[in-house]
């Protein structure tokens, strides 16, 4: 017997901080819901708390943090403290913008999931948000 899900993907879209470029997040956020996913876009200049506070209240299965400022070493490591703090061992953090590789693979060490370039297909990030949930959704 496979396993279907029970409900839709719910995905939290996200702009932390100063950064005031949304329009890739809301790119995004168009793509997912298309997909068939439930998204809850926050709009711009949220904090780590607010949206882990918003993911927690929305009962999310995935957190996508767009980031084009340069803050991602402050802001993915903030988040993923603040999801361990409030047991939210079971929702992906994912992202994406302008992030070094380097710096990409210092925060897979941590626990943050794919982090996607500009270029990066939309369909290469709703495949994975499918996958990641369907492997790690409590059925």
């Amino acid at each position: 017997m496979s396993k279907t899900l029970n409900r839709p993907i719910r995905v939290l879209v996200a702009k932390v901080g100063l950064d005031g470029h949304d329009r890739g997040a809301k790119v995004i956020a168009t793509s997912l819901r298309d997909a068939g996913m439930e998204v809850i876009y926050t709009g711009l200049r949220q904090t780590p708390e607010m949206v882990v506070n918003t993911a927690l209240q929305e009962d999310v299965d995935a957190i996508g943090i767009s980031i084009l400022s340069g803050a991602h070493m402050t802001v993915f490591p903030k988040i993923v403290d603040i999801m361990k703090e409030k047991q939210l061992s079971n929702v992906l953090l994912t992202g994406g913008g302008i992030i070094p590789e380097a710096d990409m693979d210092q925060l897979h060490k941590i626990g943050v999931g794919a982090l996607f370039a500009p270029g990066t297909t939309m369909q290469t990030i709703v495949n994975y948000i499918q996958e990641w949930v369907f492997e790690h959704r409590q059925f």
